[in-house]
């Protein structure tokens, strides 16, 4: 077992790696293309969610929004529309406000220059790193889920990796290990020996390219993390208001900012619900429930009448029952019998 810290040994650290990858890599499609535009919106849709979810939703978005100007002039609604399904949805507000910067502010260009890139919403230090890297191949390197794994046990480090001293030395030891050149292939290495050996609770260590290096006495039990906060239980209320063919809809200000909901409502003890569902959200636990609701004299400067849901932006807890409603609505009208003649 030998350290990856003398110079001898970090570059058949490297060596292994990248033999390794160049038989069992994915192909990804994001791999096989240096648009910045395209890599940048790769790694948006990569934040807290998988590569085999992302997939169709980035192929998709490619097709309808394929440069940063469809981005910049697109709508909100739009946008938020296109990334339905994929969650945190705050990374569309943010890479529309982003293709707005580079259209307005770089004629158009991503910059290569790694400070700039900072600079977009919601790009911060990794999402930075890795555009300079999978774009530009610039040698810097990048610290994520996977590679931090990787890293932490490599070092055997029993700081918690969500702790600024854990993310500073992995931060430093991945600037050590990342070469000066194929920089792009070294990095999406790391990352995929996380991904399909490195695993988090059971790592393929009899399989491993690198195992002799690593100096984790047991890898499965790190990396180390701070105790997370308790999941807190919440109850949300909604009403199915539907007239004359049409649904009544909210435009939420808080969590889910410009998206189309149920209209929030206040009941009584004795109304019974027509739909519930539970769903996650970040440390809660969600308890979603609907009711009816008798169609108003007069809605709130906040809500509109719609007559589909097709094209409009909506969370998918309330599409899914604002669905569900409307085609049990649609089962349960009357149908009108038709006069036989004999």
């Amino acid at each position: 077992m030998r350290s990856v810290s003398s110079v001898g040994n970090i570059r058949a650290f490297r060596r292994s790696l990248l033999h390794w990858f160049r038989r069992r890599g994915r192909d990804l499609p994001w791999r096989k293309t240096p648009d910045p535009y395209a890599i940048l919106v790769s790694e948006f849709m990569l934040q807290q969610t998988q590569v085999a979810t992302v997939i169709p939703y980035y192929n998709k978005w490619l097709r309808r929004f394929p440069d940063f100007a469809s981005v910049a002039r697109a709508s909100q609604n739009d946008v938020l529309h296109a990334w339905q399904g994929l969650g945190y949805y705050n990374r569309a507000r943010n890479l529309r406000a982003a293709a707005r910067i580079v259209r307005d502010r770089h004629r158009g260009t991503l910059p290569a220059d790694i400070a700039a890139i900072r600079k977009l919403p919601g790009a911060g230090r990794y999402i930075a790193n890795a555009v300079a890297t999978f774009a530009f191949n610039q040698p810097v390197p990048i610290v994520e889920a996977n590679s931090s794994r990787v890293l932490t046990r490599l070092l055997d480090m029993r700081a918690p990796i969500d702790s600024a001293i854990g993310r500073e030395k992995l931060w430093a030891y991945a600037a050590q290990l990342v070469p000066k050149r194929n920089t792009a292939r070294f990095n999406s290495a790391l990352i995929d020996l996380g991904a399909l050996v490195c695993l988090p609770n059971k790592p393929k260590c009899g399989i491993c390219p690198v195992k002799k290096f690593c100096c984790a006495r047991n890898p499965g039990a790190l990396p180390f993390k701070k105790s997370k906060p308790r999941t807190k239980r919440l109850i949300e209320k909604h009403a199915f208001v539907v007239s004359n063919g049409r649904i009544l809809l909210e435009q939420s200000s808080v969590r889910w900012r410009g998206m189309w909901i149920l209209p929030r409502f206040e009941t009584r003890a004795s109304d019974q619900p027509l739909y519930r569902s539970t769903f996650p959200f970040t440390h809660h636990r969600i308890a979603f429930v609907v009711y009816r609701r008798a169609t108003p004299n007069r809605i709130a400067p906040t809500q509109t009448w719609f007559e589909s849901i097709d094209d409009i932006a909506m969370p998918s807890p309330h599409r899914r029952a604002a669905q569900a409603l409307l085609s049990a609505k649609q089962l349960a009208r009357p149908r009108r019998q038709r006069s036989s003649k004999w």
